[in-house]
This record gives structure tokens, C-alpha cells and sequence, in this order.
């Protein structure tokens, strides 16, 4: 726990049989409160390797796509009593030794959210960041910033932690279950006036590492446009879309 707060790991899971192990073996045990692995129906051996480390593990019947996942991750981790949600990607792109970091600045109820930032460090490229998802990246978050009147430094990093409140509040059923998820799920935040806190964080990539290939990265770009758009509509009052709305699906609707 922090300052309380019962922390909750989530990792969604697919083909990580290689990299779940190391990336378990670096959360801070004296922090994380459980820790949650929901496989995506993974051809490998991820939930052998799951149950074998004494996780809590889901299962998915079919594959649900990386957003589908999240939205599994989730509403379990708020069945489990959460307070403060943290997603870590299990294939060890991301180092689990900044999860007090991220926590932190939730349990102390300054911010709502916290994210692991890759470029603020300026460690992306140095940590084997193609160049051009660098590129695309930068031009992404300019292009959302402007649109949305931010100043993240990033919107597309994995490494995320929410409280509770932010977590039932969202309609997050309303999001695409591919990665713009992951987008949706920050616009939705920003949309509906959460705080948002950045930690340096380094990162890793290899041939171990999950990544999407080059026209799925471009499909994930233009939905990122297309949802940073729809919030700028939707702030001028032109637009109301559903996953915007108040009124929208929340975690565990049916």
C-alpha cells in the first residue's frame, strides 16, 4: 500500500512466456498489493508461466485485441479491491521499479493519473526506439496537444497508473478494443477534467519487446487523429461522441 491505498499491478499479457518472469521479478513487493495478468488467449506458454509465479490470472476465451485486454484488466482489478491501478506491459519494456514513483503521485491525491513518460528523459532513441516511431510520436503529440490545449509530453506511452475514481468514471467500454485504447483512454481524462502527472521513465526496446508493424502503427496514427479531433469538436460542442459522454459505458456494462 501507499499512503493507504491498496496498489493493484495489471499486465496485459499476449506471447510474454519469454519477458514475464523478469518483469515480475522487478515489482516492488513492499509497494503492490496484487498483481493481475490477463492473457490474451496467447499461442505460448504466458499462463503456465503466470500460474507458476502465483499470479492472479485471467483468461481470455478468444482474443480480445490489446484494448479489450485493458478493459478486462480493469474491471478485475477493481473487483479486487484497487485503489490505485497500475499497468505494466509484461515484456519488460518498461522497468516495474518506477511503480512507487507512479502510485505516488495518485495516493497523494494531486493527480488522478500518472504516466511514464519516455521523452522527457530524452532517453527514447538512446533506449532503441525506431526512428520513425519517434518521429511519429513527437508529431502525434504536437498535433493532440495543440488540438486539445495540453502540454504532455507524450501520449502514447504504456506505462500508466489511475485511482479508483478515475477508473469507474471514465466510459471505457465506449473505447476501441485495438491499441488506440490507449489514446482514447487519455483524451477521455483530459475530456473530463482528471490530472495527469509525468515521471521520466526509461526505455527498452527488443526483439522480445511488443511493437505493432508498420500499417497498424499507421491505422493507430490516424485514429489518434481522429480521436484528439473529435475532443476538439466535442470542446467547441459541434460533436457529441459516445465515448466522451457522461453517459457512455462504464467498466463491466453490459
Amino acid at each position: 500500500m501507499i499512503a493507504g491505498k491498496r496498489v493493484c499491478v495489471v499486465m496485459p499479457a499476449y506471447n510474454a512466456e519469454r519477458t514475464l518472469e523478469q518483469t515480475v521479478a522487478e515489482v516492488p513487493r513492499d509497494v503492490v498489493d496484487d498483481i493481475v495478468v490477463v492473457d490474451d488467449r496467447s499461442p505460448d506458454g504466458t499462463v503456465e508461466v503466470a500460474r507458476r509465479l502465483g499470479l492472479h490470472v485471467i483468461v481470455h476465451p478468444k482474443n480480445r485485441g490489446y484494448g479489450g485486454n485493458q478493459k478486462t484488466c480493469y474491471t478485475e482489478a477493481l473487483k479486487r479491491g484497487a485503489d490505485i491501478v497500475v499497468m505494466v506491459h509484461p515484456d519488460y519494456q518498461y522497468t516495474p521499479l518506477l511503480i512507487p514513483a507512479l502510485a505516488s503521485c495518485v495516493a497523494s491525491g494531486l493527480f488522478d493519473a500518472a504516466l511514464g513518460s519516455r521523452i522527457l528523459g530524452g532517453g527514447a532513441r538512446g533506449g532503441g526506439m525506431p526512428l520513425y516511431k519517434y518521429v511519429a510520436n513527437r508529431f502525434l503529440t504536437l498535433s493532440q496537444n495543440l488540438l486539445m490545449r495540453q502540454k504532455l509530453s507524450e501520449y502514447h506511452t504504456g506505462y500508466r497508473a489511475f485511482s479508483r475514481r478515475l477508473l469507474e468514471t471514465l466510459p471505457l467500454e465506449e473505447n476501441d478494443d485495438d491499441f488506440v485504447f490507449d489514446n482514447q483512454m487519455l483524451v477521455q481524462a483530459l475530456h473530463f477534467g482528471f490530472k495527469i502527472a509525468e515521471v521520466t521513465c526509461p526505455t527498452r526496446y527488443a526483439t522480445d519487446s511488443s511493437s505493432i508493424n508498420f500499417r497498424r502503427s499507421v491505422k493507430y496514427g490516424f485514429g489518434v487523429l481522429g480521436t484528439a479531433l473529435a475532443a476538439r469538436l466535442a470542446m467547441a460542442g459541434v460533436a457529441h461522441p459516445r465515448f466522451l459522454s457522461p453517459e457512455g459505458r462504464k467498466l463491466g456494462a453490459v
